[in-house]
């Protein structure tokens, strides 16, 4: 399900002809020399495309407005080889529309001592160009990528692939349709928010139907698909019964095995990529469901629970970022639910009532059927495990009334070896950077949810430049955060916002 176009990125190198052919001649084999050990290095998750060198208004023009036309381009990087004289930029970047790279570097690494002369001088001139091109962008307030260094680096090739995974984030938001299945939770203010505005700022659509337009789709599910998706699951996942009979059990996981293809159906015919549930609105549904939102995410699909529309589009675009990463380790919903407050040890308790996604789970996930009060409706079936011990990022997108705000917690999951032999659901078990005293502290003063948008495999950085080209404001709590400095940190981004 999760399916993105095959995106390239195009290789702009800036010059200008004062200095004469040959010169141009040189910029344009340094370029390709460097596109080329781009490509070969294996580190970019996505092919860069060298485009001619842009030597005037017209080139540099056309060139932006190619890039904004090719629906394969996902953003520009930039590079001035020699002097690029800045106003020739202007056009071009205004009417320039997706993410955006500058690449400060230069094609020799050394100062050649012996033989540098004024030829050498004027040709290599990135450290002159490269501050003209910054100027302007800068004076014209367009949001970009800075990376400085060798392009051979390795660190370099690594930040070039990171900002890729954001840009791919930029590009796909704007497809990220959200199905509300009923409305938000009564009486909930952080899983509100302001649908137009979002739509506006991130490209999301968000639209709700009647559970009943849901449930039909999972009524006329056969009883044959529902008998072949069951036995997969048995196939799969382990069984723990709990003193219920194999074949009372069956039953119950039957009926998620149901939801589940009415939901894929719903959500492939009605183009939707991201789901939200509300156990207050069950309508003719037998179960919450549980076992079936979580395949559908490790499919790809984003998820909020009670109405988290934003969470679950914040899902749905951290999945889409992580689309190919080798030996991921996972993106899923969470909500806070509990702490662990042994002094110098604490950390919290992450889960849900059923619908974490299995891709963060440490071992082979269980099935269980266990009792929820919530939703009276009959035992729903579940995925159970705990989560992978490692670093990641918790995400929180909330709607402050008057602008959206992006906090962003760098996380490590903990180790849980202490069994939970009777709570029935998937965990992780985490601690706030840089510890939990002031990382909940921080997480409060910023308005952050009780629901997050976690992942093993993206940085602070990527989500922090997805906020940037979004526009909106982005706020980390990380190993650095103190409490005087992040409040003054907020009172500074209220004046700025």
């Amino acid at each position: 399900m999760l399916k993105t176009k095959k995106y390239k990125f195009w290789f702009a190198t800036g010059s200008q002809d004062l200095y004469g052919d040959e010169c141009l001649k040189e910029v344009a084999k340094h370029s390709q020399i460097i596109v080329e050990a781009l490509n070969a290095s294996k580190k970019l998750p996505f092919k860069v495309e060298l485009k001619p060198t842009l030597i005037d208004s017209a080139s540099i023009r056309k060139c932006f407005n190619d890039a904004n036309a090719d629906p394969n381009c996902a953003g520009v990087i930039t590079w001035m080889h020699t002097f690029s004289p800045a106003k020739m930029w202007i056009l071009g970047l205004q009417e320039y529309r997706k993410p955006l790279l500058h690449l400060h570097t230069q094609f020799n690494r050394e100062i050649p001592y012996d033989t540098i002369d004024m030829d050498f001088m004027n040709t290599n001139q990135s450290a002159h160009g490269d501050r003209e091109f910054g100027h302007i962008v800068s004076r014209m307030g367009i949001e970009r990528k800075i990376i400085v260094g060798h392009w051979s680096d390795a660190n370099v090739q690594e930040r070039i692939a990171s900002w890729m995974r954001t840009a791919i984030g930029v590009m796909e938001s704007s497809h990220i349709r959200v199905l509300r299945i009923g409305d938000n939770m009564r009486d909930v203010a952080v899983t509100e928010g302001d649908k137009v505005e979002a739509e506006i700022k991130f490209g999301w659509e968000i639209d709700a139907y009647n559970v009943t337009d849901i449930a039909e789709y999972v009524d006329a599910v056969k009883k044959s698909e529902i008998k072949d998706l069951t036995d997969l699951y048995y196939e799969q996942y382990g069984v723990v019964l709990e003193g219920r009979s194999p074949a009372e059990f069956r039953k119950h996981v039957e009926v998620q095995a149901g939801i589940e293809i009415g939901f894929r159906r719903f959500l492939e015919e009605h183009n939707y990529h991201a789901i939200v549930t509300n156990f207050q609105m069950l309508g003719g549904l037998k179960q919450l469901p549980g076992l079936a939102i979580q395949r559908l995410m490790a499919e790809g699909y984003g998820f909020g629970a009670e109405g988290d529309w934003k969470t679950a589009a914040m899902v749905r675009l951290m999945k889409i970022m992580t689309t190919g990463i080798k030996n991921a380790k996972g993106t899923s919903f969470f909500e806070d639910y509990t702490y662990h407050l042994p002094a110098g040890n604490e950390s919290i308790l992450q889960s849900h009532m059923l619908e974490i996604c299995p891709t963060v789970a440490a071992e082979k996930p269980v099935m269980k059927v266990q009792f929820l009060s919530m939703g009276q409706r009959e035992d729903p079936a579940r995925l159970v495990f705990t989560s992978k011990p490692g670093r990641g990022v918790a995400c929180s997108l909330v709607d402050l009334g008057h602008r959206f705000r992006l906090i962003v917690n760098d996380v490590e999951c903990l180790p849980q070896d202490t069994p939970m032999p009777k709570l029935p659901v998937a965990t992780a078990l985490w601690k706030p950077m840089p510890n939990l005293i002031t990382g909940a502290e921080a997480w409060i003063l910023a308005g952050g949810a009780h629901h997050t948008a976690f992942s093993y495999d993206l940085t602070a950085e990527q989500m922090g430049d997805w906020a940037a080209a979004m526009g909106i404001e982005c706020v980390y709590i990380d190993e650095a955060t103190t409490i005087r400095n992040f409040r003054n940190e907020l009172r500074w981004n209220d004046a700025a916002f």
